[in-house]
């Protein structure tokens, strides 16, 4: 996997701050910006679209928010994990043809974490009901359950280059304790 660096801040909008770290003036009639905690940011890996990649992408993100001290409950990372799992997994079933390569984002906020997974076939799944009659293809249901079990929210939207990315954001304080 090739990491692709880190930003800032999670989806930042607006006016871009200073990067962390800095502590310069803001101009004359500007609320000043809080920094980002130590563990916000948004980081952004590449593997090729192979089985091999699932497991990798899995373990890359499991290690990035534990580097980073993302204070994640035990369960929460689990349920991130499994849904980075289904999402490569299905990015190199359905895509690898017209996507060699894919990517995957972690971004941390302040109160929530968000992963999602890129790729570039235009084909965008709509149904994330499971046919009862099928072995397989349950992934996406399974992505749209923990996530609402967690209190979070999952989508999936085309790219400005055709394809898409499907993403689940959760909050870093489980649901039940809020």
């Amino acid at each position: 996997m090739e990491n692709q660096g880190c930003g800032p801040g999670p989806r930042p909008e607006g006016e871009a701050g200073a990067p962390p770290g800095t502590t310069e003036d803001p101009p004359a009639g500007r609320v000043p910006q809080p920094q980002p905690l130590p563990y916000e940011g948004v980081w952004r890996f590449t593997a090729s679209a192979v089985d091999a990649s699932v497991p990798q992408a899995r373990h890359a993100v499991r290690d990035l928010l534990h580097r980073q001290g993302v204070p994640a409950p035990d369960d929460l990372v689990q349920g991130l994990l499994l849904i980075v799992s289904e999402l490569v997994t299905n990015a190199v079933r359905h895509a690898a043809l017209l996507s060699p390569v894919l990517a995957v984002e972690v971004a941390v906020g302040a109160e929530w974490v968000r992963v999602s997974v890129e790729d570039s076939h235009p084909y965008r799944p709509t149904a994330l009901e499971a046919d009862h009659g099928r072995t397989g293809g349950r992934g996406l249901l399974l992505v749209r359950e923990i996530t609402r079990e967690a209190g979070g929210v999952c989508d999936v939207e085309h790219t400005t280059s055709g394809g898409k990315v499907i993403w689940a954001a959760l909050p870093l304080t489980p649901a039940g304790n809020r």
